[in-house]
């Protein structure tokens, strides 16, 4: 295991034990038994259901029994995604960690403090027996990433108590109380094999290393979706030229911004210049455009081997054509909360499936049901309108703040009282497991918080070390004064 020798040392010292275990979304056996272990090894009680979920009870210290149940909450999934020159296999390898001044990341994969650091903190509640607390139940989901079907399959059995702190958030000095609800659309293109032929100069356009980030926290960033780029840049010259799309491949997580996107296609070669003429010129609009959000953006076009087959021209166009029209970004801002999004929609990723099937990925959230209903079927009908079979499912809900919230206010008058300074009370427009929560046990007062942590579900990803101290001794201040039940 990587000795990392940071404060505070129990903390760090269990998030380097998971970032040795291999634990992406949909293959969490590993950090399921891992912690399943733990909890017994400490003599606690520990359940792990049909799902995968783990929950691990500790009792209360002396003279805190009579205090409400806590439930500290965090999924032990995390984003798999790396830079594209990057050797790693994500089901066998462990996370390589990086000290890079007042950051921790990852060497060029994403790190999983999302929610790994979550998962440290409510182990080390577990494992120091010197914290002052009342009984704590500690709850481990999977799946959080990619559908929440932890939380979903979860039993209320398994939500006894009074209070759960969610630790899941990424913004140290922000309390949330208030979460968005989301769903996702599939569209699937059938399409034929046309054997194409001629005097035809194949070509593959690329666009690579955008920012890139998590669909919800970042949509309102102004950063640019690889899908669009790319498709905007075979839109043009489809209008232009005899044109074949060969392949088609973007993005990956349907909660992760899209940082790189191709194409094969094949023109006639007489106009393989004026194309790459037209590239230059789309890559210098593009970089203009996105000259502050996007200083890294890539732009390759280079000749390839040719295929002789191309996805017939009649799904081509309406691929390209439904593609140019599906909304992406922020659909609306909230008329409630000041500056936070309310509904939005990601275009995830397109890619040509096994048979001959074009499969396109979308991501809707909103805080209110209604909105993020109405933004699903707006980006339905533009696929539909293409000819494409839609799906939608993965509907989960939304979090409605409480300001009336008992472990709100102790949130807030702890963190007054360590740090001096007030927090801030926010709702988050990316989805929290929450919500499925409420659903299951609507009695619990809920906040979540956690440290500081910047370009999660990306190879960027980092988190502040100093803000995971301080994340640390806010969370030991809220239990040691957890009001009485």
């Amino acid at each position: 295991m990587e000795k990392l020798n940071l404060n505070p040392r129990i903390l760090f010292d269990f998030f380097a034990q998971i970032c040795e275990i291999p634990h992406g979304s949909k293959h969490e056996e590993k950090i399921s038994m891992f912690l399943r272990d733990f909890g017994r090894g400490l003599g606690l009680e520990t359940i792990v259901d049909d799902a995968g979920n783990v929950l691990i009870k500790k009792p209360a210290t002396p003279g805190y029994e009579n205090r409400k149940t806590v439930i500290l909450q965090g999924h032990m999934d995390m984003v798999c995604d790396k830079r594209q020159d990057v050797v790693h296999d994500f089901e066998k390898d462990p996370i390589r960690l990086v000290v890079d001044g007042e950051w921790l990341r990852a060497d060029g994969t994403t790190l999983g403090a999302d929610n790994g650091i979550g998962v440290a903190a409510a182990m080390a509640v577990l494992a120091d027996d010197t914290l002052e607390h009342g009984p704590v139940n500690c709850l481990f989901t999977v799946d959080e990433e990619t559908g929440l079907t932890g939380a979903q399959a979860l039993s209320a059995d398994m939500l006894k108590g009074d209070i759960l702190i969610n630790l899941d958030s990424e913004d140290e000095g922000e309390i949330f109380i208030g979460c968005a609800g989301g769903v996702c659309n599939y569209a699937d293109y059938r399409f034929v094999w046309n054997h194409i032929s001629g005097d035809l100069f194949f070509m593959k356009a690329e666009i690579s290393q955008l920012t890139g980030g998590h669909s919800g926290d970042d949509i309102n960033k102004g950063r640019a979706n690889a899908n669009k780029l790319l498709n905007r840049f075979l839109c043009r010259i489809a209008q232009k030229y005899e044109f074949y799309l060969c392949d088609i491949n973007g993005g990956s997580l349907h909660n992760a911004i899209p940082r790189d996107a191709y194409a094969v296609f094949a023109v006639q070669s007489a106009d393989k210049e004026n194309v790459r003429v037209d590239f230059n010129l789309f890559a210098a609009e593009v970089q203009e455009e996105y000259s502050v959000t996007e200083p890294n953006m890539k732009f390759v076009l280079q000749s390839t081997e040719p295929t002789h087959r191309a996805i017939d021209n009649e799904t081509t166009e309406k691929l390209l054509k439904s593609l140019n029209a599906v909304f992406n970004g922020v659909f609306a801002m909230s008329q409630d909360v000041p500056g936070l999004v309310e509904t939005s929609s990601n275009l995830a990723s397109v890619r040509i499936d096994k048979d001959n099937c074009i499969k396109v990925t979308t991501s809707q959230r909103s805080s209110i049901e209604s909105a993020r209903d109405n933004v699903s079927q707006v980006v339905r009908s533009a696929f539909e309108l293409g000819g494409a079979v839609v799906t939608t499912k993965g509907h989960y809900p939304g979090w409605k703040p409480n300001m009336n919230s008992q472990i709100m206010h102790v949130a807030c008058e702890q963190y007054k009282q360590l740090f001096g300074a007030d927090a801030k009370i926010k709702a988050i427009h990316a989805g929290l497991e929450c919500g499925l929560f409420l659903e299951k046990a609507p009695h619990l007062d809920m906040v979540s918080f956690g440290p500081t942590m910047r370009g999660v579900h990306s190879p960027d990803e980092k988190l502040d070390i100093a803000s995971t101290e301080r994340f640390w001794q806010h969370l030991c201040a809220i239990l040691r004064n957890v009001p009485l039940a």
